[in-house]
């Protein structure tokens, strides 16, 4: 099979046969995740410690983490995310 890069993942979304929504919507978890990951490093807490600190159960915490993001919404990420002391900010501009 031949190798393909994309420039985005809702390029991606596409060919797998899913919408270029769902694309977008994957990548923004992705995103989220990886600043989570990173603060949880830089403030070397535990799942258990950002469990507490979110009010989201551990065993979601370990999942996010380990990237099972299929039954995770936007805004428990953005939750997760502002306990450990960063802001969100989105972005909206017209499609090309």
């Amino acid at each position: 099979m031949k190798s393909k890069t994309y420039k985005n993942v809702s390029d991606l979304a596409v060919d797998l046969g899913l919408t270029a929504e769902r694309g977008l919507i994957a990548e923004m978890k992705a995103n989220l995740t990886n600043e989570i990951i990173k603060a949880i490093k830089k403030k070397e807490l535990t799942h258990k410690e950002v469990s507490e600190l979110s009010g989201v159960p551990r065993s979601a915490i370990t999942g996010i983490i380990n990237g099972s993001l299929q039954k995770v919404s936007i805004d428990r990420l953005i939750r997760i995310i502002s306990t450990l002391g960063k802001k969100v900010e989105i972005k909206i501009k017209t499609a090309a």
